[in-house]
């Protein structure tokens, strides 16, 4: 059934809109399993370049944000879209590149920790991607950590641990220096650290959970187009998981 036979005018994603969770995606590949599985959708509204729909999930009210590419994007739409709304969750779902030597295509990463890759304030005192004035990194919420590791692998491989996120497409030329400066990263993305830095500031419960399209390698970009249809599909079973866990059963 297509998402258009679903539509809905009492689920409307007009600034105010009151919802359980935000779910920011970069691109519409990426919203589309959640598109998928709605019982019903709001009408598309298109707030300063992000367009968001309000979904009902069987539960959980859901606003999915599509956001564009890119850190300012990101943190954009996600504040805006959390203004009002009385969301109890923000979480940034979509993909990501494979940087952890071990993590494979079809991968799962969850962002225990996210950070920029591209900051450097040290001549100051700060860590290696830190801005000055914020956490050294920004830790997710540990309540959603829970209900992800609780969500039934199903077949998926989920790995927990560090998302790097730059205004940058890592390929393999760029992903050394950067596995050499953040050797504990998992995966690595363009909106994912934007997204914990707005949660941070707006006290609102955050996590990442990325499905993984290309390993950063010399064909990154032919990687991501082949696989970015499944790494959306993979991240979004483990976000409707959690979603159940920390907004249904608690």
């Amino acid at each position: 059934m297509e998402h258009g036979d679903r539509v809905s005018a009492g689920l409307s994603a007009a600034p105010g809109a009151r919802v359980d969770a935000v779910v920011v995606t970069a691109m519409g590949v990426e919203a589309s399993p959640f598109l998928e599985r709605a019982t019903a959708v709001g009408d598309e509204v298109e707030v300063a370049g992000a367009r968001r729909r309000v979904l009902d999930l069987g539960g959980p009210r859901v606003m999915l944000v599509t956001c564009g590419i890119g850190l300012v994007n990101a943190a954009s739409a996600a504040t805006l879209a959390l203004h009002g709304s009385g969301a109890r969750i923000l979480l940034s779902a979509g993909s990501a590149g494979g940087m952890g030597l071990d993590v494979r295509v079809g991968d799962v990463v969850v962002g225990a920790t996210t950070v920029y890759g591209a900051a450097d304030a040290r001549v100051f005192g700060y860590a290696l991607g830190q801005v000055p004035g914020m956490p050294e990194r920004f830790d997710a919420d540990p309540g959603l950590l829970a209900a992800a590791a609780g969500v039934p692998a199903d077949g998926l491989t989920v790995r927990t641990g560090t998302i790097l996120s730059s205004d940058v497409f890592v390929d393999a030329e760029r992903v050394v220096p950067l596995r050499h400066a953040f050797p504990d990263a998992l995966a690595c993305d363009m909106e994912s650290t934007a997204l914990a830095h707005t949660a941070h500031l707006t006290g609102v419960p955050f996590l990442s959970v990325r499905g993984i399209s290309d390993l950063c390698g010399p064909i990154a970009g032919v990687d991501f187009d082949a696989h970015v249809d499944d790494a959306a599909e993979r991240s979004a079973v483990v976000v409707l998981g959690l979603l159940d866990a920390a907004l249904v059963a608690g």
